[in-house]
């Protein structure tokens, strides 16, 4: 069995469980297909908003499939909760992101 499909067993048994949902868009990542992973960081982001290493990968994800301004709206929308959550770490990392995007816009 595959990590994809032992992750798809786990969020058969408690679909909310973000954790799970994460890394089973990493491994769509990993394995090139971006539509899929684009899907499961957007249902980590939709149900559990303050799950903050999805702003980040999913701003990543946007960029390479050359989607700049999901891109900026994703790591905008991470700063946001970052910062509320008190999370300064991330959200510097998110700034970082957002600051390296802005060349590119």
């Amino acid at each position: 069995m595959n990590r994809v499909e032992i992750l798809k067993g786990f969020l058969a048994d408690n679909p909310n469980d973000s954790f799970s949902r994460y890394a089973l868009a990493l491994e769509y990542v990993k394995l090139g297909q971006h539509d899929d992973a684009v899907l499961e960081f957007e249902t980590v982001k939709k149900k559990d908003p303050d799950y903050l290493a999805t702003y980040f990968q999913l701003g990543q994800l946007y960029l390479k499939m050359g989607q700049t301004h999901e891109a900026e709206k994703t790591f905008r929308t991470g700063i946001t909760v970052a910062s509320n959550a008190g999370d300064e770490h991330t959200r510097s990392e998110l700034e970082g992101a957002l600051d390296g995007l802005q060349g590119l816009l």
